[in-house]
Protein backbone atom coordinates (compact mmCIF):
# COMPACT_ATOMS: atom_id res chain seq x y z
CA UNK A 1 0.00 0.00 0.00
CA UNK A 2 1.36 3.64 -1.03
CA UNK A 3 2.08 5.88 2.04
CA UNK A 4 -0.19 8.95 2.45
CA UNK A 5 -0.19 11.74 4.36
CA UNK A 6 -3.53 13.25 6.42
CA UNK A 7 -3.77 16.84 5.53
CA UNK A 8 -5.88 18.92 7.67
CA UNK A 9 -6.69 22.21 6.34
CA UNK A 10 -8.20 24.96 8.27
CA UNK A 11 -10.01 28.46 6.83
CA UNK A 12 -10.63 30.86 9.82
CA UNK A 13 -13.32 32.31 7.96
CA UNK A 14 -15.07 34.15 11.03
CA UNK A 15 -11.40 33.89 12.75
CA UNK A 16 -10.49 31.53 15.01
CA UNK A 17 -10.78 30.34 18.69
CA UNK A 18 -10.19 27.82 20.89
CA UNK A 19 -13.64 26.57 21.50
CA UNK A 20 -13.84 26.84 17.50
CA UNK A 21 -11.13 24.48 16.88
CA UNK A 22 -12.91 21.69 19.01
CA UNK A 23 -16.09 22.59 17.37
CA UNK A 24 -14.73 21.80 14.27
CA UNK A 25 -13.22 18.26 15.38
CA UNK A 26 -16.68 17.50 16.30
CA UNK A 27 -17.83 18.31 13.20
CA UNK A 28 -15.68 16.16 11.12
CA UNK A 29 -16.93 13.29 13.39
CA UNK A 30 -15.06 13.09 16.60
CA UNK A 31 -16.85 12.00 19.49
CA UNK A 32 -17.36 14.67 22.21
CA UNK A 33 -16.85 11.66 24.62
CA UNK A 34 -13.97 10.86 23.78
CA UNK A 35 -12.60 14.35 24.07
CA UNK A 36 -13.92 14.69 27.62
CA UNK A 37 -12.32 11.27 28.27
CA UNK A 38 -8.78 12.56 27.33
CA UNK A 39 -9.01 15.35 29.38
CA UNK A 40 -10.59 14.29 32.16
CA UNK A 41 -7.26 13.85 34.06
CA UNK A 42 -6.85 17.43 34.00
CA UNK A 43 -7.36 18.93 37.54
CA UNK A 44 -9.10 21.53 37.46
CA UNK A 45 -12.96 22.72 38.63
CA UNK A 46 -15.51 20.72 37.33
CA UNK A 47 -16.58 21.55 33.43
CA UNK A 48 -18.28 19.68 30.96
CA UNK A 49 -18.46 20.17 26.95
CA UNK A 50 -21.97 21.63 25.57
CA UNK A 51 -22.67 20.44 22.17
CA UNK A 52 -25.45 21.97 19.55
CA UNK A 53 -25.98 22.85 15.95
CA UNK A 54 -25.85 26.36 14.88
CA UNK A 55 -26.04 28.03 11.67
CA UNK A 56 -23.77 31.26 10.58
CA UNK A 57 -24.69 33.00 7.09
CA UNK A 58 -26.73 29.49 6.11
CA UNK A 59 -23.79 27.48 6.71
CA UNK A 60 -24.33 24.95 9.18
CA UNK A 61 -22.31 23.57 12.41
CA UNK A 62 -21.54 22.55 15.53
CA UNK A 63 -20.95 24.70 18.47
CA UNK A 64 -19.21 24.20 21.39
CA UNK A 65 -19.14 25.53 25.35
CA UNK A 66 -17.05 24.62 28.11
CA UNK A 67 -19.66 24.75 30.72
CA UNK A 68 -18.43 25.15 34.18
CA UNK A 69 -20.23 23.94 37.31
CA UNK A 70 -18.88 27.14 39.21
CA UNK A 71 -17.09 29.90 38.03
CA UNK A 72 -13.51 30.39 39.29
CA UNK A 73 -13.13 33.65 41.97
CA UNK A 74 -9.78 34.01 40.31
CA UNK A 75 -8.81 32.64 37.11
CA UNK A 76 -5.11 33.09 37.35
CA UNK A 77 -2.31 30.85 36.97
CA UNK A 78 1.60 30.77 35.97
CA UNK A 79 2.80 29.39 33.36
CA UNK A 80 4.56 26.51 35.97
CA UNK A 81 1.33 26.21 37.43
CA UNK A 82 -0.41 25.28 34.09
CA UNK A 83 2.79 23.08 33.06
CA UNK A 84 2.22 20.85 36.24
CA UNK A 85 -1.15 20.41 35.62
CA UNK A 86 -0.75 19.40 32.38
CA UNK A 87 2.08 17.15 33.01
CA UNK A 88 0.34 15.80 35.38
CA UNK A 89 -2.93 14.65 33.60
CA UNK A 90 -2.31 10.65 33.57
CA UNK A 91 -5.09 10.74 30.49
CA UNK A 92 -3.01 12.91 28.35
CA UNK A 93 -0.53 11.21 25.82
CA UNK A 94 3.01 12.59 25.67
CA UNK A 95 2.34 14.02 22.51
CA UNK A 96 -1.15 15.77 23.66
CA UNK A 97 1.28 17.14 26.02
CA UNK A 98 3.65 17.99 23.99
CA UNK A 99 1.34 20.02 22.08
CA UNK A 100 -0.73 21.81 24.50
CA UNK A 101 2.56 22.82 26.68
CA UNK A 102 4.05 24.50 23.52
CA UNK A 103 0.98 26.55 22.80
CA UNK A 104 0.59 27.74 26.46
CA UNK A 105 4.58 28.63 26.04
CA UNK A 106 4.42 30.71 22.90
CA UNK A 107 1.10 32.55 24.75
CA UNK A 108 3.53 33.13 27.68
CA UNK A 109 6.45 33.89 25.65
CA UNK A 110 4.12 36.77 23.56
CA UNK A 111 2.99 37.82 26.83
CA UNK A 112 6.33 38.01 28.38
CA UNK A 113 7.38 40.42 25.22
CA UNK A 114 4.19 42.67 25.18
CA UNK A 115 4.33 43.35 29.32
CA UNK A 116 8.48 43.60 29.15
CA UNK A 117 8.60 40.86 32.49
CA UNK A 118 9.80 37.55 32.02
CA UNK A 119 7.83 34.41 31.27
CA UNK A 120 8.14 32.83 34.83
CA UNK A 121 6.69 35.99 36.15
CA UNK A 122 3.42 35.72 33.43
CA UNK A 123 0.08 35.47 35.14
CA UNK A 124 -2.40 33.87 32.05
CA UNK A 125 -5.83 35.52 33.01
CA UNK A 126 -8.30 34.52 30.10
CA UNK A 127 -5.98 31.80 29.33
CA UNK A 128 -5.39 30.86 32.06
CA UNK A 129 -9.36 30.12 33.27
CA UNK A 130 -10.93 26.14 33.13
CA UNK A 131 -12.25 27.11 29.89
CA UNK A 132 -9.07 27.69 28.19
CA UNK A 133 -7.17 25.33 29.43
CA UNK A 134 -9.85 22.78 28.46
CA UNK A 135 -9.78 24.70 24.89
CA UNK A 136 -5.87 24.30 24.48
CA UNK A 137 -5.41 20.58 26.19
CA UNK A 138 -8.80 19.56 24.04
CA UNK A 139 -7.00 21.20 20.43
CA UNK A 140 -3.23 18.56 21.01
CA UNK A 141 -6.63 16.01 21.71
CA UNK A 142 -8.32 16.61 18.68
CA UNK A 143 -5.63 16.21 16.50
CA UNK A 144 -4.40 12.61 18.62
CA UNK A 145 -7.94 11.77 17.36
CA UNK A 146 -7.82 12.76 13.84
CA UNK A 147 -4.65 10.62 13.45
CA UNK A 148 -2.27 13.70 13.78
CA UNK A 149 -2.88 15.14 10.27
CA UNK A 150 -0.42 17.60 9.09
CA UNK A 151 -2.13 21.37 9.83
CA UNK A 152 -1.90 23.77 7.34
CA UNK A 153 -4.33 27.17 7.62
CA UNK A 154 -4.97 30.37 5.25
CA UNK A 155 -4.23 33.59 7.15
CA UNK A 156 -6.23 34.32 9.67
CA UNK A 157 -8.68 37.78 9.95
CA UNK A 158 -7.77 39.70 12.85
CA UNK A 159 -10.49 42.32 13.08
CA UNK A 160 -10.35 45.67 14.65
CA UNK A 161 -12.02 47.77 17.23
CA UNK A 162 -11.64 47.81 21.25
CA UNK A 163 -11.94 44.98 23.50
CA UNK A 164 -11.81 45.00 27.62
CA UNK A 165 -9.66 42.29 29.18
CA UNK A 166 -8.54 41.72 32.68
CA UNK A 167 -5.53 44.61 31.88
CA UNK A 168 -8.53 47.26 30.93
CA UNK A 169 -9.63 48.14 27.43
CA UNK A 170 -7.38 47.26 24.38
CA UNK A 171 -7.29 47.46 20.50
CA UNK A 172 -8.28 44.43 18.57
CA UNK A 173 -6.21 42.28 18.08
CA UNK A 174 -4.84 42.55 21.42
CA UNK A 175 -1.18 42.62 21.59
CA UNK A 176 -0.60 39.30 22.55
CA UNK A 177 -2.41 38.00 19.14
CA UNK A 178 -0.22 39.75 16.80
CA UNK A 179 3.00 39.21 18.46
CA UNK A 180 2.06 35.61 17.93
CA UNK A 181 1.39 36.33 14.83
CA UNK A 182 4.52 37.99 13.60
CA UNK A 183 6.67 36.64 10.65
CA UNK A 184 3.50 34.78 9.09
CA UNK A 185 0.57 35.77 6.82
CA UNK A 186 -2.34 37.64 8.84
CA UNK A 187 -5.56 40.25 6.91
CA UNK A 188 -5.82 43.16 8.97
CA UNK A 189 -9.98 43.04 8.21
CA UNK A 190 -13.34 42.43 10.13
CA UNK A 191 -14.71 44.37 13.08
CA UNK A 192 -14.55 42.88 16.38
CA UNK A 193 -11.96 39.98 17.89
CA UNK A 194 -12.00 37.43 15.11
CA UNK A 195 -8.72 35.79 16.07
CA UNK A 196 -8.35 35.58 19.63
CA UNK A 197 -4.79 34.77 21.49
CA UNK A 198 -5.53 30.74 22.09
CA UNK A 199 -6.64 30.84 18.40
CA UNK A 200 -3.37 32.59 17.07
CA UNK A 201 -1.46 30.20 19.47
CA UNK A 202 -3.14 27.24 17.79
CA UNK A 203 -2.33 28.34 14.34
CA UNK A 204 1.47 29.24 15.19
CA UNK A 205 2.55 26.29 16.96
CA UNK A 206 0.20 23.27 15.03
CA UNK A 207 -0.39 24.86 11.82
CA UNK A 208 1.49 25.91 8.45
CA UNK A 209 -0.25 29.21 7.76
CA UNK A 210 0.04 29.90 3.87
CA UNK A 211 -1.26 27.78 1.06
CA UNK A 212 -1.73 23.97 1.34
CA UNK A 213 -0.27 20.90 -0.32
CA UNK A 214 -2.64 19.83 -2.92
CA UNK A 215 -4.54 16.78 -1.57
CA UNK A 216 -8.42 14.92 -1.62
CA UNK A 217 -10.63 16.17 0.59
CA UNK A 218 -12.61 13.56 2.45
CA UNK A 219 -14.45 15.59 5.16
CA UNK A 220 -15.60 19.22 5.74
CA UNK A 221 -15.95 20.42 9.22
CA UNK A 222 -17.39 23.77 10.73
CA UNK A 223 -16.73 24.59 13.60
CA UNK A 224 -19.31 27.86 14.60
CA UNK A 225 -18.36 30.83 16.91
CA UNK A 226 -20.65 32.66 19.41
CA UNK A 227 -21.40 36.23 17.84
CA UNK A 228 -22.81 36.65 14.39
CA UNK A 229 -21.46 38.75 12.27
CA UNK A 230 -22.59 41.17 9.01
CA UNK A 231 -20.07 40.62 6.69
CA UNK A 232 -19.28 37.19 7.49
CA UNK A 233 -20.04 33.77 8.85
CA UNK A 234 -18.41 32.94 11.74
CA UNK A 235 -17.38 30.05 11.19
CA UNK A 236 -13.79 27.86 11.02
CA UNK A 237 -14.32 25.36 8.00
CA UNK A 238 -11.84 22.59 8.63
CA UNK A 239 -11.27 19.82 5.58
CA UNK A 240 -9.68 16.75 6.26
CA UNK A 241 -7.81 14.58 3.90
CA UNK A 242 -5.06 12.73 2.37
CA UNK A 243 -2.04 13.17 -0.19
CA UNK A 244 -0.69 9.98 -1.17
CA UNK A 245 3.05 10.39 -0.79
CA UNK A 246 4.02 8.64 -3.76
CA UNK A 247 2.58 8.94 -7.79
CA UNK A 248 -0.49 10.82 -6.39
CA UNK A 249 1.66 13.74 -5.64
CA UNK A 250 2.52 13.62 -9.71
CA UNK A 251 5.94 14.64 -11.24
CA UNK A 252 7.94 17.55 -10.28
CA UNK A 253 11.19 18.62 -11.59
CA UNK A 254 13.84 20.11 -9.18
CA UNK A 255 16.64 22.36 -10.24
CA UNK A 256 19.46 24.72 -9.58
CA UNK A 257 21.37 27.42 -11.56
CA UNK A 258 25.55 26.61 -10.56
CA UNK A 259 27.95 28.95 -11.83
CA UNK A 260 31.13 27.77 -9.96
CA UNK A 261 30.43 23.67 -10.11
CA UNK A 262 33.80 21.54 -11.70
CA UNK A 263 32.59 19.22 -14.40
CA UNK A 264 34.10 16.49 -11.94
CA UNK A 265 31.22 17.64 -9.38
CA UNK A 266 28.36 17.93 -12.12
CA UNK A 267 29.10 14.28 -13.33
CA UNK A 268 28.84 13.36 -9.78
CA UNK A 269 25.99 15.46 -8.94
CA UNK A 270 23.91 13.73 -11.93
CA UNK A 271 24.98 10.80 -10.96
CA UNK A 272 24.07 11.18 -7.33
CA UNK A 273 20.57 12.24 -8.35
CA UNK A 274 19.69 9.15 -9.82
CA UNK A 275 21.12 7.13 -6.76
CA UNK A 276 18.07 8.71 -4.60
CA UNK A 277 16.01 7.71 -7.07
CA UNK A 278 15.12 10.55 -9.63
CA UNK A 279 13.50 9.30 -12.99
CA UNK A 280 16.19 11.21 -14.85
CA UNK A 281 18.81 14.16 -14.10
CA UNK A 282 19.93 16.34 -16.39
CA UNK A 283 23.05 19.08 -17.20
CA UNK A 284 22.09 22.27 -19.59
CA UNK A 285 24.57 25.26 -19.93
CA UNK A 286 23.17 28.38 -19.51
CA UNK A 287 24.24 32.44 -19.24
CA UNK A 288 23.35 33.53 -16.06
CA UNK A 289 23.84 37.31 -15.15
CA UNK A 290 26.55 39.49 -15.75
CA UNK A 291 26.76 37.24 -18.80
CA UNK A 292 28.40 34.43 -16.88
CA UNK A 293 28.39 31.36 -18.01
CA UNK A 294 26.98 28.47 -15.99
CA UNK A 295 24.58 24.95 -15.95
CA UNK A 296 21.37 24.36 -15.21
CA UNK A 297 21.41 21.01 -13.03
CA UNK A 298 17.85 19.31 -13.02
CA UNK A 299 16.14 16.52 -11.73
CA UNK A 300 12.79 14.43 -12.55
CA UNK A 301 11.25 13.18 -9.26
CA UNK A 302 8.28 11.62 -8.44
CA UNK A 303 6.33 13.86 -5.72
CA UNK A 304 7.13 11.29 -3.10
CA UNK A 305 11.03 11.77 -3.44
CA UNK A 306 11.09 15.70 -4.11
CA UNK A 307 12.51 16.27 -0.67
CA UNK A 308 14.92 13.45 -1.06
CA UNK A 309 16.30 14.90 -4.09
CA UNK A 310 16.04 18.74 -2.85
CA UNK A 311 18.16 17.80 0.25
CA UNK A 312 20.66 15.61 -1.94
CA UNK A 313 20.95 18.51 -4.25
CA UNK A 314 21.59 21.38 -1.13
CA UNK A 315 24.49 19.16 0.38
CA UNK A 316 26.19 17.92 -2.51
CA UNK A 317 26.44 20.91 -4.57
CA UNK A 318 27.67 24.27 -4.54
CA UNK A 319 23.85 26.35 -4.30
CA UNK A 320 22.32 28.52 -2.31
CA UNK A 321 18.97 27.42 -2.63
CA UNK A 322 17.27 24.90 -5.13
CA UNK A 323 13.76 25.80 -7.11
CA UNK A 324 11.01 23.25 -7.92
CA UNK A 325 7.52 22.86 -9.99
CA UNK A 326 5.39 20.14 -10.97
CA UNK A 327 4.86 18.88 -14.41
CA UNK A 328 3.19 16.66 -16.08
CA UNK A 329 4.03 13.18 -18.74
CA UNK A 330 2.86 11.10 -21.02
CA UNK A 331 5.11 7.86 -20.95
CA UNK A 332 4.28 4.99 -23.19
CA UNK A 333 4.24 1.39 -21.51
CA UNK A 334 7.62 -0.42 -21.31
CA UNK A 335 8.56 -3.70 -21.40
CA UNK A 336 11.64 -5.93 -22.15
CA UNK A 337 12.48 -8.83 -24.67
CA UNK A 338 15.15 -10.65 -25.51
CA UNK A 339 16.49 -11.35 -29.00
CA UNK A 340 19.39 -13.15 -30.96
CA UNK A 341 22.54 -11.93 -32.60
CA UNK A 342 25.15 -13.67 -34.24
CA UNK A 343 27.57 -13.09 -31.14
CA UNK A 344 24.77 -13.74 -27.94
CA UNK A 345 21.46 -12.11 -26.83
CA UNK A 346 21.05 -8.98 -25.90
CA UNK A 347 17.76 -7.45 -23.90
CA UNK A 348 16.08 -4.82 -26.50
CA UNK A 349 13.55 -2.20 -24.12
CA UNK A 350 10.21 -1.50 -25.94
CA UNK A 351 8.07 1.14 -25.71
CA UNK A 352 4.34 0.27 -26.28
CA UNK A 353 1.16 2.27 -26.97
CA UNK A 354 -1.72 0.51 -26.92
CA UNK A 355 0.16 -2.72 -27.81
CA UNK A 356 1.71 -1.42 -30.85
CA UNK A 357 5.97 -1.27 -30.66
CA UNK A 358 6.34 2.59 -31.11
CA UNK A 359 10.09 2.52 -30.06
CA UNK A 360 12.94 0.12 -29.05
CA UNK A 361 16.58 0.39 -27.87
CA UNK A 362 18.77 -2.42 -27.73
CA UNK A 363 20.73 -2.63 -23.74
CA UNK A 364 23.75 -0.41 -24.58
CA UNK A 365 26.07 -2.31 -22.16
CA UNK A 366 24.61 -6.57 -23.49
CA UNK A 367 25.79 -4.69 -26.97
CA UNK A 368 28.91 -3.46 -26.14
CA UNK A 369 29.91 -6.57 -23.94
CA UNK A 370 29.39 -8.56 -26.91
CA UNK A 371 31.39 -6.09 -29.43
CA UNK A 372 34.07 -6.16 -27.06
CA UNK A 373 34.21 -9.98 -26.67
CA UNK A 374 33.78 -10.72 -30.66
CA UNK A 375 36.02 -7.94 -32.11
CA UNK A 376 33.33 -6.36 -33.83
CA UNK A 377 32.09 -2.67 -34.19
CA UNK A 378 29.61 -2.22 -31.36
CA UNK A 379 27.46 -0.34 -34.14
CA UNK A 380 27.26 -3.70 -35.90
CA UNK A 381 25.92 -5.62 -32.75
CA UNK A 382 23.07 -2.74 -31.92
CA UNK A 383 21.94 -3.03 -35.83
CA UNK A 384 21.82 -6.98 -35.22
CA UNK A 385 19.87 -6.72 -32.53
CA UNK A 386 16.99 -4.29 -34.06
CA UNK A 387 16.89 -6.60 -37.17
CA UNK A 388 16.46 -9.39 -34.63
CA UNK A 389 13.61 -7.49 -33.28
CA UNK A 390 12.18 -7.11 -36.17
CA UNK A 391 12.13 -10.69 -37.39
CA UNK A 392 10.51 -11.59 -33.79
CA UNK A 393 8.12 -9.29 -34.32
Amino acid sequence: MSPMRRILYLEPVGGIAGDMFLAAGIDLGLKPEAIEAALRGLSVPGWKLAVSRAVRHAISGTHLDVVLDTREAHPHRAYADIRRLIESASTLSPRVKERALAVFRAIGEAEAKVHGVSIDDIHFHEVGAVDSIVDICGAAVVLELLGDPEVHAAPPPLGSGSIRVAHGTMPIPVPATLELLRDVPVRFEGVGELTTPTGAALLKVLAHIGHPPDFIVEKVGYGVGTKDFKDRPNVLRASLGRMEATRSEGLWVVEANLDDATPQLLGHLVERLLAVDALDAWVTPVVMKKSRPGHLLSALVEGGLRDTVVDTLLRESTTLGVRYHRVERQALERDWVEVETPWGQVRVKRGLRDGAVLNAHPEFEDCRRLAEAAGVPLKQVVAAALVALSQRS
